[in-house]
């Protein structure tokens, strides 16, 4: 310690008493290792050694000082009249208490650690939280809402959903036969590459699945595998996480989400290929709803390098499917759904 160092040859004269019914004594004082020793002037025999640390004054400001190895009431005493070595006595004493550690101090800088971590998780982890919680809780028909909103958007790069009658009444037998009851499918009149899933079982594809095939097979196939991603991760969830953690207060609080959160949400669904599931998933589904694999997989990758897990495990590459995907009237129909309506006749 730099301020014990510099006293530590530091001598003076004092008068000590050992106790009650000793006499005084005159005694050398110097400053040892964080201690006060006491020595006989004559002898240079050490008398006492003080604990720097417990010394007390008894009597601050008066002259001689007055201190005692420990409380007031100590019956030993020492009484110094030099001006240096008190100084030195009370520099020395106060250093050494400040370098202790104070189990006050400490603790009240773990708590405000603890504090500090407790914040920091909460803005880590708090947004990603809500978020997560408003798109769980979602009900059907804030999540219908929130894909109409996404769907507007939507139309203002493609165009209004095809919705010629024929061909609509083939998609909705298509949606309630691959995705169950409520689930909507609508053909957009641009290329999509793929079909997207929007919140409110509600999936979009784009009319190059459906004019440009020979079969409904890639169609349909799209539209299941659209299903299936969404079911790994929710199209709530992802339209949240880009509006932000202020509009999925707004959903919570008010039921509903300020249109401004998803400007621009669209662009970024179109700019991304599909989520695509897991080829076993995929697998499941397609035999669940009677359509082979192989046509949904050459349209992704016609080579099929990338894709040849759904071409060899095909459900139904050593046979056709018990019952067509569609009639060819059915077929026809809805490759036309892009297409005007006949004037009434």
């Amino acid at each position: 310690m730099t301020v014990l160092s510099a006293f530590q040859r530091l001598e003076s004269p004092g008068v000590w008493r050992e106790g009650p019914g000793a006499r005084l004594q005159d005694v050398v004082v110097s400053v040892g290792d964080a201690t006060l020793v006491l020595s006989d002037p004559r002898s240079e025999r050490p008398l006492s050694h003080w604990s720097l640390p417990a010394v007390t004054r008894l009597n601050p400001g008066q002259r001689p000082a007055i201190f005692a190895p420990g409380p007031p009431d100590n019956d030993e005493i020492l009484e110094i009249d030099d001006e240096l070595m008190i100084s030195a006595i009370e520099k020395v004493h106060l250093a050494i208490r400040a370098s202790r550690p104070r189990p006050g101090r400490v603790r009240g800088g773990l708590v405000a650690l603890a504090a500090l971590a407790l914040l920091t998780a909460g803005i880590v982890w708090l947004p990603d939280a809500v978020i997560r919680h408003a798109a769980l809780i979602a009900p059907p028909a804030q999540r219908d809402a929130v894909g109409r909103q996404i769907l507007a958007q939507l139309q203002v790069s493609t165009g209004a959903p095809c919705a010629r009658a024929a061909g609509s009444a083939v998609l909705d037998r298509v949606a309630q036969r691959t995705l169950g009851p409520d689930s909507r499918v609508l053909v957009l009149p641009t290329t999509l590459r793929g079909a997207r899933a929007l919140p409110g079982k509600l999936i979009v594809l784009g009319n190059e699945l459906v004019a440009g095939q020979a079969a409904p097979e890639v169609a349909i196939g799209h539209v299941v595998a659209a299903q299936v991603a969404a079911e790994g991760q929710d199209p709530m969830a992802g339209a949240l996480q880009f509006a932000g953690f202020g509009a999925a207060v707004t959903l919570l609080t008010s039921g509903a989400l300020p249109d401004a959160s998803l400007a621009g949400y669209a662009e970024q669904l179109l700019s991304h290929p599909p989520a695509r599931a897991p080829d076993d998933a995929l697998l499941a589904a397609f035999q669940k709803s009677g359509i082979p694999s192989t046509p949904y997989a050459r349209s992704i990758d016609p080579s099929g390098e990338s894709v040849l897990g759904l071409i060899e495990a095909d459900p139904f590459r050593m046979g056709a499917p018990d019952a067509p995907v569609l009639s060819d009237g059915e077929w026809v129909q809805l490759q036309r759904i892009c297409d005007p309506d006949p004037p009434p006749a």
